[in-house]
């Protein structure tokens, strides 16, 4: 994030410019931003301090992990965070943040009800959280390594693929494709579908994985060593060079569904500029700046789908691939019973 410096050359021009608010007239804010690395475009930073002549301060974490644990340790003065669905749940349960007033959220109007279907389990009116980004966990396919392929999971249960496919080293995505690919919900809490679903991942899918992997998948699929990728798309669009994805890389949300996650902007209970925070979320789904995310990232207008209208780049998949998606929530206490079938999994991987 580029840092302004003010220069004070006398009394008189100091007083002409010190802004106590975002306001003219008064000292300026400083609006401290917890955010994913790379999340939020700098362009789109550096217009709203310009529009509310305010600063923007931005610390970054890379996993939800690490941002609920530094605030629940009693990390302070954060304004606003993003976290995914589950984390967004548990945040509201305790008290970690504060309710948005939509009297200052005009562009409420763009934000997808499909979107908030998808919350209605912890906040379907937007009491609490703002949602952001909705990205789905689906198959990528190198179409130069593999010709003819069924659009399902049933793809890893071929023997002539073996060695050249993985899965995420995640317990709730994997167990999660598997729960979605027999019918059952990606948050499934019952001891016979929990089963059912671990058997089919260790028994007709792991055979035929190299393994497991969360983080260098997309790097694998770039080089072509892995030909068939269950994971993030952005991972591996990020990989592939630009001129070179389209002809290489095909990928879906099986007609089953797949999990997702989706990030929404919550205001911090402690947060000290609550109005900033707000402007910054009505500021962020303005269509046109919303668009800049979009461009940046490459991911579907699904939230704000009327930021198309200004999109310059083509996404990584429609905004129809995420009405087949699940958002892992917290299942709470059960994530006990994951935990058992996961390392039974991984046992069987070794």
């Amino acid at each position: 994030m580029k840092k302004f410096n003010i220069i004070v050359l006398t009394t008189i021009l100091f007083s002409s410019m010190a802004l106590s608010s975002c306001s003219k007239g008064e000292k300026k804010e400083t609006f401290n931003l917890f955010n994913w690395t790379y999340y939020t475009p700098d362009s789109v930073l550096e217009k709203f301090e310009k529009e509310y002549n305010c600063i923007v301060k931005t610390d970054y974490f890379d996993s939800n992990e690490v941002m609920y644990s530094k605030l629940r340790a009693g990390a302070k003065g954060y304004d606003l965070t993003i976290p995914s669905s589950d984390y967004t749940s548990i945040m509201i349960k305790q008290g970690m943040v504060q309710k948005i007033d939509h009297s200052k959220f005009p562009n409420s109007i763009y934000i997808n009800p499909d979107a908030l279907v998808k919350a209605k389990d912890y906040d379907p009116d937007m009491t609490w959280s703002v949602p952001y980004c909705l990205a789905a966990n689906g198959i990528a396919v190198n179409k130069t390594k593999v010709k003819d392929y069924e659009r399902s999971y049933d793809i890893f249960k071929r023997k002539d693929l073996a060695g050249h496919m993985t899965m995420m080293d995640d317990m709730r995505l994997t167990i999660g494709s598997a729960l979605k690919y027999l019918g059952y919900s990606l948050n499934s809490t019952d001891d016979k579908e929990l089963r059912e679903a671990a058997d089919l991942v260790k028994n007709e899918w792991l055979p035929n994985l190299l393994k497991f992997d969360a983080e260098g998948f997309g790097k694998s699929f770039a080089s072509g060593d892995f030909w068939v990728c269950d994971g993030y798309a952005e991972i591996v669009y990020g990989e592939v060079p630009e001129e070179r994805q389209e002809e290489t890389i095909d990928f879906f949300v099986p007609d089953t569904g797949s999990g997702a996650y989706l990030d929404s902007m919550v205001i911090l209970k402690d947060a000290k500029h609550y109005d900033l925070a707000m402007k910054f979320i009505d500021f962020s789904h303005r269509p046109e700046i919303y668009a800049e995310f979009l461009d940046a990232l490459r991911f579907p207008p699904y939230i704000n789908m009327e930021a198309a209208k200004y999109t310059t780049r083509k996404p990584m998949y429609g905004p129809e691939t995420l009405a087949k998606v699940e958002l892992k929530m917290d299942v709470g206490d059960a994530l006990q019973k994951y935990d058992a079938l996961w390392q039974e999994i991984r046992f069987a991987a070794e």
